[in-house]
């Protein structure tokens, strides 16, 4: 692969970055910024019970230019004290961020990366290492399998502290966020594996054709490890989204190379750091890089590729391991489409669509990234969202410990260029305005729009605070078409009441999941097979799915020596063949 053509080059190997080229373009536009308000000393009235009307909706303002701050407005200063109301912490809250500005911040954390990002002439070598181990068979017996998760869980449960340290300053989870979004998931299928790999590696028997002669037959499903894999992971869930898949690689017996995002830095560099002191260094590795070390990873033969990322860079992903006919899995993204029916419950639905897509601040890969809502509660749904957000939020997200940032300059002002673009075709509903460069801060967004608008804002997953909001007459039916004239989604969320609404819309459109009253919460359930499909992906992790991911299902038949009958030998005569017949 030349690297000066791949497209990795024009685009970061990111969790759902549907940037296009240009936008990696050296003269880019001026930064976009705005800042955020300070919170007035005067609490938030209390919301009412009843929702009032919505206010008449106002045409989307385009973001005020200003210049980019200077060198002595970028030092650090003594923060004033902050007028908002303190929320009580129910969890210790992970450290605060610097004083100074996030953006640098973490621009200075990818730079003081670079010099242990893996040399490219070292890869090679190392593939040589772990793919030496791995055909000496130290992976395959039981005891190495389990006692490499349970090192998983010991490097989990002594480091939580970091951890936290690391998501904070990466992407603002607090400690709360960090378990519930991250290290959670990530101890459940530990926890899972741990006492279920035994089983999972037994043969399982199926059965036998009564041709076959069954009762001196036996016919097994063996699982074997791959071999070499590599994990290449996103950096908006950094942790659950690398350790997960390297559960199921691990619990099935393989050697793996781990490839974490390099717009994640504090997270990148706690994994290159933590996991070869726990695991075996023989044969798990972690390689830090950026886009040539990407590359050249994908130079190399690998027995599986997994991949969480943008549909973009699964293209690439998908091209290089085709040299190779390497089996991928792409875990990929899409628009999620979520439909709300005219006898939803509003309360609800408002809570849970609000949660799912506001979590991370956005950048999800099963977010709802659209609403499709009847006509008849349009108005009380923006009324009931717009309720909930301060609720979740405080009336000042930005000084909410439950409200993440953006990850980079770049990310921001490409969700203010969605907003400005087609600002005239937009209604704002909420938000929209408060936006800082230097916090990485977009505060939550209601906009409104038609049904036949062809903006950015529909035509890309959005992967930010931003929630358009569409009104369909005849809604189940005009939802079938509008979803099915797009790429098939992630995920689709139904509200409804009534489960024929909900058994016609999740029949008729697919996707590589689905939630009915509820948003996001099927990827935590490791019983359920998590995954895309078309353009959202191929394969599926999670649970026993995981180990089943990085295993070869292998046929296995076993036949005693005694009753061989000449009925299956040739020559095939008419007298065997009306024999044979019945049997087959």
């Amino acid at each position: 692969m030349d690297p000066l053509s791949d497209p990795l080059q024009q685009k970061e190997v990111a969790h759902e970055d549907p940037l296009t080229a240009a936008d990696m373009e050296t003269q880019s536009p001026a930064p976009v910024q705005a800042t955020t308000p300070a919170a007035p000393p005067a609490v938030a009235a209390p919301v009412s019970a009843a929702p009032a009307p919505a206010p008449a909706a106002t045409p989307v303002p385009p973001p005020k230019t200003t210049p980019a701050p200077t060198v002595a407005e970028t030092q650090p200063t003594t923060p004033a004290p902050s007028t908002a109301p303190a929320a009580e912490p129910t969890l210790p809250a992970a450290p605060a961020a610097p004083v100074l500005c996030r953006r640098l911040a973490m621009e200075a954390a990818i730079e003081q990366e670079r010099p242990r990002y893996i040399r490219l002439e070292r890869i090679p070598q190392i593939m040589d290492s772990l793919r030496q181990a791995f055909q000496s068979g130290i992976t395959r017996p039981l005891e190495w399998r389990l006692g490499q998760l349970r090192q998983m869980k010991q490097m989990m449960d002594e480091n939580m502290d970091k951890w936290n340290r690391a998501l904070m300053a990466d992407l603002h989870k607090s400690a709360p966020n960090a378990f519930l979004q991250e290290i959670g998931l990530i101890l459940t299928d530990l926890k899972e594996a741990i006492a279920s790999v035994k089983s999972w590696m037994s043969p399982t028997t199926v059965a036998t054709p009564v041709a076959q002669v069954k009762g001196i037959t036996t016919s097994r499903v063996h699982t074997e490890p791959l071999g070499l894999v590599l994990i290449i992971s996103p950096w908006n869930y950094p942790l659950s989204l690398a350790l997960q898949p390297l559960v199921g690689a691990i619990a099935a017996g393989n050697c793996a190379v781990l490839k974490p995002s390099e717009l994640s830095p504090n997270c990148s560099s706690l994994l290159a750091d933590l996991v070869p002191r726990y695991l075996d260094a023989r044969c798990v590795a972690v390689a830090e890089g950026a886009v040539p070390e990407t590359t050249a990873l994908l130079e190399q033969r690998w027995d599986h590729i997994f991949f969480t990322g943008s549909t973009d860079v699964g293209r690439v992903v998908y091209q290089a391991a085709a040299r190779y006919l390497t089996p991928v899995t792409l875990e990929l993204g899409g628009k999620s489409p979520c439909i709300v029916a005219a006898d939803a419950d509003l309360k609800i639905a408002a809570r849970r669509i609000a949660s799912g897509k506001f979590m991370n601040v956005g950048q999800t890969c099963v977010a709802p990234d659209y609403v499709l809502v009847d006509p008849s509660i349009e108005a009380a749904l923006v009324q009931a969202l717009k309720e909930v957000i301060p609720q979740f939020y405080s009336p000042y997200p930005k000084n909410c410990s439950d409200y993440g940032r953006i990850i980079s300059a770049r990310h921001l002002q490409r969700l203010q260029a969605l907003l400005a673009e087609d600002a005239h075709e937009l209604t704002l509903l909420h938000g929209g305005v408060a936006v800082d460069l230097d916090d990485l801060y977009m505060e939550p967004t209601l906009v409104k729009c038609s049904p036949q608008f062809q903006g950015r804002l529909m035509r890309e997953e959005i992967f930010g605070p931003i929630l358009p909001i569409i009104a369909l007459p005849n809604l189940v039916e005009e939802s079938i078409k509008f979803i099915n004239a797009r790429p098939k989604p992630l995920s689709l969320y139904v509200y409804t009441n009534a489960h024929a609404t909900a058994e016609r819309i999740t029949g008729a459109c697919s996707s590589g999941g689905f939630c009915i009253n509820e948003c996001v919460l099927h990827l935590q359930n490791s019983a359920l097979p998590f995954g895309g499909v078309g353009a959202s992906g191929m394969g599926m992790y999670h649970g026993k799915y995981s180990y089943d991911c990085f295993s070869h299902h292998r046929a296995g038949l076993d036949k005693a020596k005694i009753f061989d009958v000449d009925l299956r030998y040739p020559p095939y005569t008419d007298a065997k063949m009306a024999k044979l017949r019945p049997l087959l």
